[in-house]
């Protein structure tokens, strides 16, 4: 087993050593023994909690890297007439959100799915990566370097308090 004591930012996919695909919740962590998607298991033992992306891969105390991919989900696509008010009714609940010019992305809830019917949203299932906005002061559970979005043009200063 090897240890991670470092994530590397921006990688390039084609020099990692493996692979490895994880779900929204499993790519938060600071220690965890992780499994490579060819079977090479390795402990992940950081500093601090943190959320890893795409672009991240764990670097192993040999120095190969295991690139980070994002495991399909169950969530839900949402297009609405009214995109503001349904956002503004996911954020109220502090569910994480993929943000989109004409559509949201949340992760399956039959409560949510029920009250954004209500609201005239128009639902969609299906599997895909999920990778919400990050929170507005970069902390917690959020992803901190997030890939924004081709149609999104602006970035989110991260502050520390």
């Amino acid at each position: 087993m090897h240890i991670s004591q470092k994530i590397q930012h921006n990688i390039k996919k084609a020099s990692a050593a493996d692979t490895i695909t994880l779900d929204y919740e499993a790519r938060f962590l600071r220690r965890k023994r992780l499994t490579s998607d060819s079977g090479e298991a390795f402990l992940v033992e950081l500093q601090e909690a943190q959320a890893v992306s795409e672009t991240d891969g764990f670097v192993l105390d040999d120095g190969r890297i295991i690139a980070i991919y994002l495991k399909p989900e169950p969530i839900m696509k949402i297009t609405s007439s009214n995109l503001a008010r349904i956002a503004w009714h996911i954020g109220n609940r502090h569910t994480p959100c993929q943000i989109h010019k004409d559509h949201l992305f949340i992760q399956q809830d039959h409560v949510l799915e029920d009250m954004l019917i209500l609201l005239g949203a128009k639902i969609e299932k299906l599997e895909a990566a999920f990778m919400p906005e990050r929170g507005a002061y970069g902390h917690g559970r959020t992803h901190s370097h997030q890939v924004t979005p081709p149609e999104t043009k602006y970035s989110h200063p991260t502050h520390q308090h």
